[in-house]
């Protein structure tokens, strides 16, 4: 099963892309992850891409879709994968199906969880992040409302929207139901 999993920072995402992860027994490719490691690592996309992610702001496409392009081939991705935070843009989902094509597979859901703003911020702000101040998080909700929602118009045959307002359990049922497989 390869899944895109959508939604404003701090809705959940990633834990719920651990949790399928292993429900599924697919890896979690999270670009946070792998921006993280590189940032860590010190290497030059790592420098590169931490000069955006500290102002908030999206890293451009190139960098993260190579990112992935080289992920997604790894073998442990052959018989699927989950995607945690690309594609973020309309431009990173055509490339996403485009790599998708080269490999001649497909995505087969896009899992979109909806939250409220308000609680998104406080979520983030407990999570005691050195970037997460309300500022940057507000910038990023910003950025996600005006980049990343559109994904939703283009992904519309593939949507399944989660409320991602319940507990962390409460959210996991739901999304293992309405994939077919709880």
């Amino acid at each position: 099963m390869r899944l895109v999993i959508v939604g404003p920072p701090g809705a959940g995402k990633g834990t719920q892309a651990e949790l399928l992860s292993e429900a599924l027994s697919i890896p979690h490719i999270s670009t946070g992850d792998l921006f993280r490691a590189n940032i860590s690592q010190g290497t030059p996309i790592g420098v590169e891409a931490k000069k955006y992610i500290d102002a908030g702001d999206l890293v451009p496409p190139e960098i993260t879709i190579d990112m992935v392009r080289d992920r997604v081939g790894e073998p442990d991705a052959a018989n699927g994968f989950l995607l945690d935070g690309f594609p973020r843009s309309v431009e990173q989902a055509e490339a996403l199906s485009t790599i998708l094509a080269d490999l001649g597979a497909t995505l087969d859901s896009v899992l979109s969880i909806v939250v409220d703003e308000d609680a998104v911020v406080g979520r983030m702000l407990a999570r005691g992040r050195a970037d997460d101040t309300e500022e940057v998080i507000r910038n990023r909700m910003r950025v996600y409302n005006e980049e990343t929602a559109p994904l939703l118009d283009h992904y519309a045959d593939q949507i399944v929207e989660i409320d991602g307002m319940g507990t962390v359990d409460e959210v996991q049922q739901q999304i293992l139901t309405k994939l077919g497989k709880a």
